[in-house]
Formats: C-alpha cells, sequence, structure tokens
C-alpha cells in the first residue's frame, strides 16, 4: 500500500533517539545539517536519477554521467556551495565518474607534490575545470611495485624539455579513471632521466588533448580500457590507457616541491622533507575509509529492512511467518556488519584528526610519528575495504534471492565498490608493509626506543606476553579493559612469534618471503586492534543520551566479540584467552543481538539515507518492497511486449519439431 509505513512498528521499539543518533554518525549537528540538505537537493532533481542506469548501453551510460558531472557544477556555482557541500553533492549523486579522480587524486596531488607557482599557475585552472585532471600512475605491468614503472621522463638540456615516453607496451599508463576520454592533463608518474643517471619515480604534468576540439596532442595515443564488471556500477567511468612516442613537456611541469632538475639538468633533492607525500597519502587513505562506512552502511541499511519485512517459515494456526530478522542465523550474519559500519566509521573520524596532526608535525619538522603513520593508514586502508566488500556480498545473501536482482541495489554496490581492494595499494601488500613496520618495532622493543602511536601497546610487552585474562563470566567481556587486553596480547604475540621465526633464516628477506601468510595475519590483528580501541575510545566522549550510549556500547562489543569468534584460533594458540573464556564471549555475543534486535531498523535509519541515495527497492524507507519488485520487473524491456521478440523465429520452430517428435 502506497503511503503506508510497514516499518512503523520496527521504528516504534527503538530504545534511543533515532534524531541523535544521526547526529553522532554524521560527526556533528553542522555536518548532518549539510549532509541532509544536499541530499535531499540530489534526490529531487530529475537529472540526477539513477534507477535506470541498469537499462543503459556503455555509450548511454557514459554521456548521463556527463550531462550530470556538468549539471552538478552549475549547480554548484548557482547555489555558491562551498567546498564541503559542493563535495557532499558528488557524493549523493553517487555514480563514478571522472571528477572523482581530478578532486581526489589530481587536485591534492599538486597541492602535495607543487611547488607554490606551480600550484598557483595548475590549481587555478583546476579549481574552475577549466581543465580536467588524472592520476596516471598504474600501468598495464606494475600496479603495486611504483619503483617498477617503465614510462621514462629524460631531461633535453638542449631544449630545456622532458622528453616522455612509453619505452614498452608493459608501460602503458593503464586503469587511471577520467583518463579513457574526458581528461585534458593528468599528473604521470615516470622515471626521471637526466645526465645519463635514472633518479627514479616522479611526477610530471602532462596536457593529453587539445583545450580546443579534445583531440588527443600528437604523439599521445590514449582511450578507455573497455567494460567493467556489473550493470551501470563503475562503466560510467573512463579508466583509460595511455602511451606517449617521445612527448615534450616543458621542464618547469616536473612537479618540484620535493626535489628538481635545473636549467643544466642537474638534480636537486628540495630542503622541504621527502616525508611530505605521507601527509597527502593518509588524506587519501582517510577518505577511503570514509568511503569503506557509507558503502557497508548502505548494504547493510538495505539488508536490516529487508529482513524485517520478509517473513519465511514459523506459522502456526494461521498465525503469520516468522520476520527473517528474527532468526538468530540472521542476527550472527547481519548485526556484526552493523556494528563494523558504525566502526568503520569512528575509525574513519580518528584518522581525519591523525591526518591534522600528521599535517602539524610536518609543518614543524616533526617526523617521529609519521612510519607509524604511514603504515597505520595502509593497514586501515586494507582491514576496512576487504571486509566491506565481503560484507556487501554477505549482505546480497542475506536478501536471498531477492538480493541477486539488480533493483535490490545490491549487486551494483559491490560492482562499484570492490575495487577499493586493489586501488590506492593491494589489500595484501599494504598489510605486508604494515607487518614491515611490526618487525622493527618489535626489534626495538628492548632498545629504549618507545613505541610511537597505534603500537604504544607493545612498549607493555613484558606484561602483555604473560598475562591471562581475567574473564570469569560472560558479563566481564562487556569490561573495556578485559576486551582491549585480550585484542593487545593476541596482536602482540603472534608479531612477536613471527619475529622470533624471521630470526631463524640467516637472510632476512628470504625469511620474510617465507612467512608472508603469517605476517599478513599478525599485521591484521594488529590493525583489528586499532579499529576495536577507537571504537572503545569512542564510547568514552559524550556522544548523546544514555540510549545512544547504549546502543553505541552493544555494536562495539558486538564488533570486538564477534572478531574474536571469527579469529578465535589466534587467540586460543596464543593463550589469550582460554577455551571457556571464548565460550563466555560466544553466550555474551548472543545476548547482545538480542539487545539489539528491536533496534535494528532504527539503527540503519540513523544514517539517514534517501532512497533515491539507496537506489534499492528491497531497502525503501516505507518497506513497500512486493509491490515496488512487480513495478521495477515490468519497466525491464523484455516486457514490452507480450509474446517475446524472436518466438516466431526460434521458439515456434522448436515447439512444432518437439511436437512431431512426440508424435513418432
Amino acid at each position: 500500500m502506497e503511503g503506508v509505513d510497514h516499518h512503523a512498528d520496527e521504528r516504534n521499539k527503538a530504545e534511543f533517539d533515532v534524531e541523535e543518533m544521526k547526529i553522532v554518525w554524521a560527526g556533528s549537528r553542522h555536518a548532518f545539517e549539510v549532509s541532509d540538505r544536499i541530499a535531499r537537493l540530489v534526490a529531487t532533481d530529475p537529472v540526477f536519477v539513477k534507477s535506470n542506469r541498469a537499462l543503459l548501453t556503455r555509450k548511454e551510460l557514459f554521456k548521463s554521467t556527463l550531462r550530470k558531472c556538468a549539471h552538478a557544477f552549475k549547480r554548484i556555482i548557482e547555489l555558491r556551495l562551498n567546498e564541503e557541500e559542493a563535495g557532499k553533492l558528488r557524493h549523493f549523486i553517487d555514480q563514478p565518474s571522472y571528477v572523482d579522480l581530478h578532486w581526489g587524486m589530481f587536485v591534492p596531488a599538486i597541492k602535495g607534490q607543487g611547488t607554490e607557482e606551480q600550484q598557483q599557475k595548475w590549481l587555478s585552472l583546476a579549481s574552475k575545470m577549466q581543465i580536467i585532471g588524472c592520476y596516471a600512475q598504474t600501468e598495464l605491468g606494475h600496479g603495486s611495485n611504483v619503483q617498477g614503472l617503465e614510462t621514462t621522463a629524460t631531461f633535453d638540456p638542449k631544449t630545456d624539455e622532458f622528453v616522455i615516453n612509453t619505452p614498452t607496451q608493459t608501460a602503458s599508463k593503464w586503469w587511471p579513471g577520467g583518463l579513457g576520454k574526458v581528461s585534458t592533463h593528468a599528473v604521470v608518474y615516470a622515471r626521471l632521466i637526466t645526465d645519463g643517471k635514472d633518479y627514479g619515480v616522479h611526477g610530471f604534468i602532462v596536457q593529453l588533448r587539445s583545450l580546443e576540439d579534445h583531440s588527443p596532442l600528437p604523439n599521445i595515443t590514449v582511450g578507455d580500457i573497455g567494460t567493467k564488471m556489473g550493470n551501470g556500477a563503475y562503466n560510467s567511468m573512463d579508466n583509460g590507457f595511455l602511451m606517449f612516442d617521445h612527448v615534450r613537456i616543458p621542464r618547469d611541469q616536473m612537479l618540484m616541491r620535493l626535489s628538481k632538475v635545473t636549467r643544466e639538468g642537474k638534480y636537486i633533492p628540495s630542503d622541504v622533507p621527502k616525508q611530505l607525500v605521507y601527509g597527502t597519502m593518509v588524506y587519501v587513505r582517510q577518505t577511503i575509509v570514509a568511503d569503506a562506512s557509507n558503502a557497508l552502511s548502505r548494504a547493510v541499511c538495505i539488508a536490516t529492512r529487508y529482513s524485517a519485512v520478509r517473513r519465511q517459515f514459523g506459522a502456526r494456526n494461521g498465525s503469520i511467518e516468522t520476520q527473517v530478522i528474527d532468526y538468530k542465523t540472521q542476527q550472527n550474519r547481519l548485526f556484526p556488519l552493523l556494528a563494523s559500519a558504525y566502526a568503520f566509521r569512528f575509525v574513519g573520524e580518528w584518522l581525519k584528526w591523525l591526518y591534522t596532526d600528521v599535517t602539524e608535525r610536518l609543518a614543524a619538522s616533526d617526523f617521529t610519528t609519521l612510519a607509524e603513520a604511514h603504515a597505520c593508514t595502509a593497514g586501515l586502508k586494507s582491514l576496512t575495504t576487504t571486509a566491506t566488500a565481503d560484507g556487501i556480498e554477505e549482505c546480497r545473501k542475506l536478501c536471498g534471492g531477492h538480493g541477486y536482482l539488480w533493483c535490490s541495489g545490491l549487486p551494483e554496490l559491490f560492482a562499484v565498490y570492490v575495487p577499493a581492494c586493489t586501488y590506492e595499494g593491494d589489500n595484501v601488500v599494504l598489510q605486508l608493509q604494515v607487518a614491515r613496520f611490526l618487525m622493527k618495532t618489535v626489534a626495538q622493543l628492548g632498545s629504549g626506543k618507545a613505541p610511537v602511536g597505534t603500537t604504544a601497546y607493545m612498549a607493555q610487552a613484558a606484561h602483555l606476553l604473560q598475562c591471562r585474562s581475567g574473564v570469569q563470566k560472560a558479563e566481564d567481556w562487556l569490561n573495556p579493559d578485559a576486551v582491549v587486553e585480550a585484542f593487545e596480547a593476541r596482536a602482540l604475540r603472534m608479531a612477536v612469534t613471527c619475529a622470533k621465526n624471521l630470526s631463524k633464516f640467516e637472510n632476512p628477506e628470504q625469511g620474510f618471503q617465507e612467512l608472508l601468510a603469517d605476517l599478513v595475519e599478525a599485521a591484521v590483528a594488529h590493525c583489528q586492534l586499532i579499529v576495536v580501541s577507537k571504537f572503545i575510545a569512542k564510547l568514552e566522549q559524550d556522544i548523546g543520551g544514555k540510549g545512544v550510549k547504549k546502543q553505541l556500547s552493544n555494536l562495539c562489543y558486538i564488533y570486538a566479540l564477534h572478531l574474536l569468534h571469527k579469529h578465535l584460533g589466534d587467540f586460543l594458540t596464543t593463550n589469550s584467552i582460554t577455551p571457556k573464556q571464548a565460550s563466555l564471549a560466544n553466550d555474551q555475543l548472543r545476548s547482545l543481538y538480542s539487545q539489539v534486535r528491536p533496534n535494528a531498523v532504527a539503527l540503519v535509519d540513523a544514517f539517514n539515507y534517501t532512497d533515491h541515495y539507496l537506489n534499492s527497492v528491497l531497502g525503501r524507507y516505507d518497506g513497500n518492497v512486493y509491490p515496488k519488485l512487480f513495478e521495477e520487473a515490468w519497466k525491464d524491456p523484455l516486457n514490452d511486449s507480450v509474446v517475446a521478440d524472436g518466438y516466431h523465429e526460434y521458439i515456434r520452430p522448436l515447439l512444432k519439431q518437439q511436437l512431431r517428435t512426440a508424435r513418432l
């Protein structure tokens, strides 16, 4: 029935103030108000419709994306939106496009690596979108191994130019978003060669297309790499390939904040510390963790609402069937994902603080926490994106067969999100960077050099290597100290075990290669500890009324105890807890599921997502699922005719043949 809220009974069960939780989720009342206003602005603009994406051809989808981007820029100017509001507008349009890379990678690269003069020249053009940029780093043959890139930038002192060249097929730039059809410029990463010496990979601003007719400039070959996974999804983005045939650019288009080449061709490292690059890296990874929270919360919102609508089994004597969300199996799969969405939200908030802290330290030439910040952000990018990609797919399964429909919103969400496990660093490779840092930290424990930041717990190694958990009853697992100590003991003991095993090898690098799988597990344990401890720290803040705090506490301990259950082997083999304590954790987990159950729909309402943004029949705010599924079905072009096109050519002859065969 139209206009009826099928979730009203669920919403009436809530034991907390949903409006208050919306502010906690947004981070502040101001952030909530901006987000709410812009989301509704996008949802009510007919240009931003997206319910038909699955039915568009690739060319139609791409052209509709160009239209949306142009309209968005027009609205930003007309409404005089500030940077925060403009970012929200692009976010809620929810269609991958060239502007994501322009604002998210091209502009930050110039800010981080360009001199003041270069920033003044290029950012003034980029901010008005008089040029459109992308980030051309990844090549056909090299992704994670940036130092292995093959594109060259050779300085020619006769003309005061760099010659950009693609020496092999594998040196072709491959994957940069916005490159295929739109970008006029790129920050191109290439091996800097001057006076016959290779100085490694550096960034260069290169114009790719004419600003008059958009055609590629001479000796530049550029195009789109082709259709990607899913209907709609990331196919709205023109991921591209790019090859240079000795393309010349002025010397001053090398990004020269960190190093420069003189008119004579001499390479000079700048006085500015190279560690400044870490600032940009922390910023980009912080946004990726925030995106993980957004994507997972969308999937969880859809799965939770649909689980409350869907009924299966349990009917007796004419009674109605049981809501799927009431089954413990459903809760055991769904509620940890709900908890993860909140956990990633709060660790993302903390990363914003970390970025500010790193920026201030860099300005003061304090590099003491940089290596730890780099490892921490690498690990959290890996942990959150892996868990989110897996979580979206789990939410699809939680919605049964209907979750497989495009109109459920989940298949497209998965296809759009899953590249996050690879871009900005392959997730396994990133955890190995964390592992290397952990091994260095463990090696320094006896040296008097105190571990910093998220590794500070390792200073308590003497205690953590021999302590035993004091948990004696299920309720003890709601003690934050008991939970944190168990996670610290597990993480430290796994790291120390890896370090001991490494020391058995004469060649440390050979040992590292041999123990890769163990090292990844140790890194994951460390990163899970970070998320758990930051969630617990959030509970210690002033975060609203009693009801809100109680729900967040329940979610926090669901997140921690479900991880404990999932990685029970780690906790038991390191003797961080006993089998009895593990059993008590499970008892407490079941109790927490029961406490969250009446609040589940309200907890996803707190995300404050419009139906336009969710783009899901199953996740509709009003829960009016079944009539809307039929509406969507009738829209499919196959239903334009009652009898299928092709019946007379292919179906009828087949049927008539079968009839003749039957007579024999």
